[in-house]
């Protein structure tokens, strides 16, 4: 018997604010609740017919992130909730884990997606291991068990794109492409945002040239290198808070529901590669799930990458032989920040907001994602036309 086919019915993402900014004093489960109405209301399902959430969520420190959102939102308290965390790829992989809780028959309507109030996230320390000594803070786990194989991934990108010869130029003018794509946007996004705290739309972008990014910062002290490929603060997501959250359904639940479908489930993957070089996973993914479904990159309507870091855009149109100009059609991560727990999410509900607006593209779209410790997701939607 065939698993029952994943359909979606509607989409939301709050706007993204920068660390300390707009939703400074949000938790997780005020920023994500009232995205979670605006869900139920766009889909005109109510709260009773949902029969599990799943929430991808970095920085929450434990607890379960999920279960506040849901009962902030006013779900029975008999639904499920499960929180995700796979770091950058966690709001993606809790979509697909919907899926799979469709596929499997464990529920027939499922909300998925990510939130990261990392504005508010709880302070971390190691405990003391012997009795009078202090814990210690620190910023980031780890994410390999190998000390020498655990870069920070801003590290990593960085000698990526020295040993790549990816130029600062380079990466500066992927950069500015990305916040000129995001004010642009800003009008069509406006559809896809449920605004909160007074914000409605992402705050971060802005008008940059490349005479001002050459006078910003390098993110990482490298080694001396000509041509300079050196990696400069704009080249990089800045730390972000924010929400998206997806409605699915199987075919059966559509119908008994009156639940209108506006894009289906292709497919996903979930991939690992070496540590050493974590940014590189996304277009792992990418490739994975394309061959899965048998497509090319030039088969595709539009294709959202959170792209943490400009090297990392480049080098993902390279591995997929894409034309830049197809890639974060209104700007993409750089532009936007990095919610850790949300990126994936936010990508998907960008996806599925350009496919239906402009119904002249082919209609499948592809998102992904790559998380520290060497990790991947990525996922194609199609169009219900």
């Amino acid at each position: 018997m065939a698993a029952p086919r994943a359909l979606i019915a509607a989409w939301a993402r709050s706007p993204i604010a920068p660390h300390g900014g707009a939703f400074r004093d949000l938790t997780p489960h005020a920023l994500g609740a009232p995205m979670l109405r605006a869900l139920l209301e766009r889909a005109r399902v109510s709260a009773d017919a949902v029969d599990a959430v799943v929430i991808g969520n970095a920085l929450g420190a434990g607890g379960n992130p999920a279960r506040l959102v849901a009962l902030a939102a006013g779900l029975p308290e008999a639904t499920p909730a499960f929180t995700v965390d796979t770091q950058c790829c966690a709001g993606l992989d809790a979509v697909s884990l919907a899926v799979g809780l469709l596929a499997s028959g464990q529920a027939q309507v499922v909300i998925a997606g990510g939130v990261e109030a990392w504005s508010r996230a709880p302070i971390r320390q190691h405990r003391p291991l012997r009795a009078g000594d202090v814990p210690v803070a620190y910023e980031r786990p780890a994410f390999t068990p190998f000390a020498d194989r655990d870069p920070d991934m801003l590290v990593a990108a960085a000698a990526y794109a020295q040993a790549n010869g990816h130029t600062r130029l380079e990466q500066d003018a992927y950069a500015i492409r990305s916040h000129a794509l995001a004010l642009a946007g800003q009008g069509a996004m406006a559809a896809e945002i449920v605004p909160i705290a007074g914000l409605a739309h992402d705050a971060h972008p802005r008008t940059v040239t490349l005479q001002r990014a050459a006078r910003m910062p390098a993110a990482t002290a490298m080694p001396a290198h000509s041509p300079d490929c050196s990696m400069s603060k704009l080249a990089v997501s800045p730390r972000a808070d924010g929400a998206a959250f997806i409605l699915l359904a199987t075919e059966e639940a559509c119908a008994r529901l009156g639940i209108h479908a506006r894009a289906q489930w292709v497919g996903s993957a979930s991939v690992g590669l070496s540590p050493e070089t974590p940014m590189l996973a996304a277009q792992k993914a990418a490739s994975r799930v394309l061959a899965q479904a048998h497509m090319r990159s030039d088969q595709l309507g539009a294709v959202e990458l959170h792209d943490a870091f400009a090297v990392q855009g480049l080098a993902f149109c390279e591995a997929l032989s894409l034309n830049v100009d197809l890639l974060n059609l209104r700007g993409g991560g750089l532009a936007r920040g990095h919610p850790i727990g949300a990126s994936g999410a936010v990508a998907l509900v960008r996806v599925l907001a350009d496919l239906a607006r402009d119904g002249g593209r082919p209609g499948t779209g592809l998102a992904a994602v790559a998380g520290a410790g060497g990790i991947g997701a990525a996922a194609l939607v199609r169009r219900c036309d």
